[in-house]
C-alpha cells in the first residue's frame, strides 16, 4: 500500500523527530487501524518501506493447541505471517498518518516548551496577564507561546491583575501535565522579593551581601535579614541604595507592601532585637536555645510598636528568626528586678 513516507520523514525531521521514532509511532498506528477493519487477523505487524512509499501489513492466524495431560491449556499456534494489507486502506492510512505527526508534533512542541522553562524555576519572569472566563479563580499568564497559572493560592490579597497589564512572577514548578506543560507561577511567594533585589543589587548577585532569610505577608509586610560578606559593604544600605532607589524600585512592583531590612546576627538576642525593627529593643533574654524561645524587652511608647498592628510585626520577627519571641515592657521589667534586688 502506498505511503509518501518520504515527505512524512521529511516534516518529522524538521520538527526535531527522529526517523526511529517516527517509524515506530506510524507503525503501531497503522497496526491498530488494520485491527479495527473487518475481518482483520488477530496477530499482525507493519512493515514500512520508505525507499518504495509503501507498508505492508503482515498478518498471522492462530489456531487453538491441543490440550494434553502435562498442559490441559497450550498457549495458541501462531501461523505463518502472510500479506493482508487491505485494498482500501489508503484513505485511512492517509489519516492514521496526518494522526499521528499531528501527536509527535505536539509531543515535540511540549518537550521544547518544558525544556525551556524547567531551568526557570525558582526564577522571575515577566508576562502579560490573560483573563479566562472559564477559569475565574485563576489569573493565566501569557509568556510567550506559554500560559502561566496563577492560581488563588499564590495571589496577593487585594492585588488587581488587569488583562493586558504586564506583570512580574515567581516561577513556583514546572511540570508534565495532561494537556501539555504546567507553569505555575506565584506573586505572593518571599523569593518574589529575593529576586526583585537581586535586579537591583549588585551587591548580591557579586556575593558581597547576602540575604539570609525572609519572612513575608504578601501585599501587607515583608521583613529581610542581611549580612556582608565584605569587609567594609553596608548590607543595609546596599539594599535601601542611594535616595532610597534600590529598596523604591522593589517595592514599585509589590504595590503597598512595607519592607523592612534588617541586620542578621549569628547572635540569637542581637538577632531578634534587630528582627523587632522598626522598634528598640533595649534587651533580649534568652530563655531557651533549644526550644528557641526568648523575651525581648520593649520602651512603653514602642510595644505597640514592636507588636505591630494585628501582631503583624512580632508575628513576622518571628518567622524571620526561627524564634518564639516574648514582648514585655522594659520599665515593668526594670521595675521587676530592682524590688527583686530590694528583697
Amino acid at each position: 500500500m502506498e505511503l509518501d513516507l518520504t515527505s512524512i520523514h521529511k516534516l518529522a525531521a524538521e520538527q526535531g523527530i527522529d526517523a526511529e521514532t517516527l517509524d515506530a509511532a506510524l507503525s503501531e498506528a497503522l497496526r491498530l487501524a488494520y485491527l479495527k477493519t473487518p475481518h482483520a487477523a488477530k496477530h499482525a505487524r507493519v512493515e514500512l518501506d520508505e525507499r518504495a512509499g509503501t507498508f505492508t501489513v503482515w498478518a498471522a492466524d492462530e489456531t487453538p493447541g491441543t490440550p494434553t495431560e502435562e498442559d490441559p491449556h497450550p498457549a495458541p499456534i501462531i501461523g505463518e505471517e502472510y500479506d493482508d494489507t487491505p485494498k482500501d486502506f489508503g484513505r485511512l492510512a492517509a489519516s492514521t498518518a496526518r494522526q499521528v505527526l499531528t501527536q509527535l508534533f505536539r509531543r515535540a512542541e511540549d518537550e521544547r516548551v518544558f525544556g525551556s522553562f524547567v531551568d526557570q524555576r525558582g526564577k522571575l519572569i515577566t508576562g502579560i496577564v490573560q483573563q479566562d472566563v472559564k477559569d475565574p479563580a485563576n489569573v493565566h499568564i501569557a509568556v510567550g507561546d506559554v500560559e502561566a497559572l496563577l492560581p488563588r493560592r499564590e495571589q496577593v490579597p487585594g492585588e488587581r491583575y488587569r488583562h493586558g497589564e504586564r506583570l512580574r512572577v515567581y516561577v513556583v514548578t514546572v511540570g508534565r501535565g495532561v494537556r501539555g506543560p504546567e507553569v505555575v507561577v506565584s506573586r505572593s511567594h518571599p523569593d518574589l522579593v529575593r529576586r526583585l533585589f537581586e535586579r537591583e543589587v549588585p551587591e548580591l548577585t557579586s556575593g558581597a551581601v547576602s540575604i539570609m532569610a525572609i519572612a513575608r505577608e504578601a501585599g501587607a509586610r515583608t521583613k529581610i535579614a542581611v549580612k556582608a560578606n565584605t569587609d567594609g559593604v553596608n548590607p543595609k544600605g546596599a539594599l535601601i541604595g542611594p535616595g532610597g532607589a534600590r529598596v523604591r524600585a522593589v517595592m514599585e512592583n509589590l504595590g503597598p507592601e512595607k519592607i523592612d531590612i534588617v541586620d542578621y546576627s549569628e547572635d540569637p538576642a542581637k538577632f531578634v532585637a534587630a528582627a523587632l525593627s522598626p522598634a528598640v529593643a533595649t534587651g533580649v533574654q534568652v530563655i531557651s536555645e533549644k526550644n528557641k524561645t526568648a523575651i525581648a524587652f520593649i520602651h512603653d511608647d514602642q510595644l505597640s510598636l514592636a507588636i505591630g498592628k494585628e501582631g503583624q510585626n512580632a508575628r513576622l520577627a518571628a518567622k524571620l528568626t526561627g524564634w518564639k519571641i516574648g514582648i514585655e515592657s522594659a520599665e515593668a521589667h526594670a521595675r521587676k528586678v530592682a524590688a527583686e534586688k530590694a528583697d
